[in-house]
């Protein structure tokens, strides 16, 4: 099935032709599937657990729900499908993250600890980002799903 570029789905799919970019989708995509299935392994530790320690609403229901799209969403770029669709949650998580995990540590220890507490968070939410507007690269189930990318020689 090949998405036209008049189907309203067609910019999910649009992907530039870069190889370099498989070497951001495997690591946004290994690192969210590994957390994700550590929510369901160590519940107490890494999900709902931990959602109620932050103070978060519904631990429980939270800690699957996030756990499902860190799962599914980090399956989905590790094979390059809807590569740009599967980004915006994992933005989403992400920022959530950052928001409810590293001001405490900013208003109690400071801007250098926060940063180095959240060098992961930030590389997982620039890849997702970058992701999000690049799509899944030349070797993504993407590229056949969109039409040919148009060159113009200088």
């Amino acid at each position: 099935m090949e998405i036209k570029p008049n189907n309203r789905w067609y910019p999910l799919f649009q992907t530039d032709r870069a190889s370099s970019t498989l070497l951001i989708r495997l690591s946004v995509g290994a690192v969210f599937l590994s957390e994700g299935v550590q929510k369901f392994l160590f519940p107490a530790l890494r999900g709902a657990g931990r959602f109620e320690r932050i103070g978060l609403p519904g631990p429980e229901f939270l800690g699957s729900f996030v756990g499902s799209f860190e799962v599914l969403c980090g399956i989905s770029v590790l094979l390059g499908l809807a590569t740009r669709l599967a980004s915006m949650p994992l933005l989403i998580i992400m920022l959530v993250a950052i928001y409810t995990t590293k001001g405490e540590v900013l208003a109690n220890e400071g801007f250098w600890p926060m940063m180095h507490g959240s060098r992961t968070d930030w590389a997982m939410l620039l890849g997702s980002l970058f992701l999000l507007v690049r799509g899944g690269g030349r070797w993504s189930i993407d590229v056949y799903l969109s039409p040919p990318a148009t060159i113009k020689e200088h």
